[in-house]
């Protein structure tokens, strides 16, 4: 199986997503960026090392000049300058120069350190994203944003820069644990919610081949999310417009994901967001009880969570207060019109949003009594 998507930026060939069902062809694509003459730094995470390093080690040996892997430790946590400055650190003790070759090998946080390096690094060298996870290849390897949290706030430093190729192995979403997948299933139905009602349609149709992880939906599935949001991305590359819209649920989710100091999902925490986000929306009447109700109750079957105990409603509003999405001191707020339509607003008030965080709290005391 072979597919491939041209990402265009400025009406011209950016970089191309191609999609397989294992890493064999990996040097087959490589072999037009003359990696016999360039070193390769493979940088990855401490667990998908364990599955993969090894893998890609072996194949691509044979065409580069030198094949050297970093690992640092799993999860959010990493995802910090002083991982970055451990990457610098180990590029220059090895020589790279700028006509060597990053290679992000796993889910969203090594492919937004890694790019983040890569722009960074004398300037910038080339990098390419092979994605393992359902948000990485649904969402985050697509469209250059990179970049590290900052004492706790998410993707506070950062950078836009291109990719030149994305890797897509769909059989490594078999190798995810249940949690790990539907968190990036919130990604995925995102795109439907935000750009095509169609699409959101054949995921409830498609709702039990996607539990059951059939390759060739699953394959179909990550090829028309990525589509939204290649198309998103073409038409506006560093946010000035239109790509805020894929930040529906994310600035009540990244409060919770902050609140809770990472402990719940980004996919769970942004799912909880699609909830107040749709809470928002039919309380302005842009969208019909129904419609509010049908969003929230069809993340159930995905295992995402509607609701959240052990919070305290004021100090998630408090915090997205500090989220980079704040615009001359106002939360640039994305809501629904309809389901496949979103829309930015910069008037949501405070108010709102507590109302709407309080919607998703779940408080264990009142239901005692």
């Amino acid at each position: 199986m072979e597919e491939r998507i041209t990402v265009m930026m400025n009406k011209k060939p950016k970089y191309d997503i191609v999609y397989h069902t294992d890493f064999h062809a990996l040097p087959k694509e490589l072999a037009g960026m003359e990696i016999s003459s360039r070193r390769l730094c493979i940088v990855t995470d401490s667990q998908v090392k364990e599955l993969y390093a090894n893998t890609l080690v072996t194949l691509l040996t044979p065409h580069a000049k030198q094949v050297d892997v970093f690992a640092f430790p799993a999860g959010e946590a990493s995802k910090t300058l002083d991982t970055v400055r451990e990457i610098y650190a180990y590029l220059i003790e090895h020589h790279y120069d700028r006509k060597d070759m990053l290679l992000a090998l796993g889910g969203g946080v090594v492919g937004d350190i890694t790019g983040y390096t890569a722009a960074t690094y004398l300037r910038g060298i080339e990098f390419i994203q092979i994605p393992t996870t359902l948000i990485a290849q649904s969402d985050s390897s697509i469209g250059g944003k990179t970049g590290v949290d900052f004492d706790g706030y998410k993707n506070m430093v950062g950078a836009f820069y291109m990719p030149s190729l994305v890797y897509m192995n769909i059989a490594a979403l078999k190798t995810l644990d249940d949690r790990q997948f539907y968190s990036g299933f919130a990604e995925v139905m995102k795109h439907g919610l935000i750009k095509d009602a169609m699409f959101y349609e054949w995921l409830l149709e498609n709702m039990y081949e996607i539990h059951d992880r059939d390759t060739d939906v699953l394959k179909e599935m990550v090829m028309r999310s990525c589509m939204v949001k290649k198309l998103v991305v073409e038409k506006d590359p560093t946010e000035k417009g239109d790509r805020a819209l894929l930040n529906f649920g994310h600035t009540v989710g990244h409060a919770i994901e902050k609140y809770k100091n990472f402990e719940l999902m980004h996919g769970e925490c942004i799912a909880l967001g699609f909830v107040a986000a749709a809470f928002i929306s039919w309380k302005r009447e842009l969208l019909s009880m129904e419609e509010y109700y049908e969003i929230r109750d069809m993340l159930v079957p995905f295992n995402l969570p509607i609701s959240i105990d052990h919070i305290e409603p004021d100090k998630i509003v408090a915090l997205t207060k500090s989220d980079k999405k704040m615009e001359h001191d106002k939360i640039r707020f994305v809501l629904l019109k309809k389901i496949g339509k979103a829309v930015i607003e910069t008037n949501v008030t405070e108010q709102e949003i507590l109302d709407a965080v309080q919607e998703i709290y779940f408080d264990e005391e009142d239901e005692r009594a």
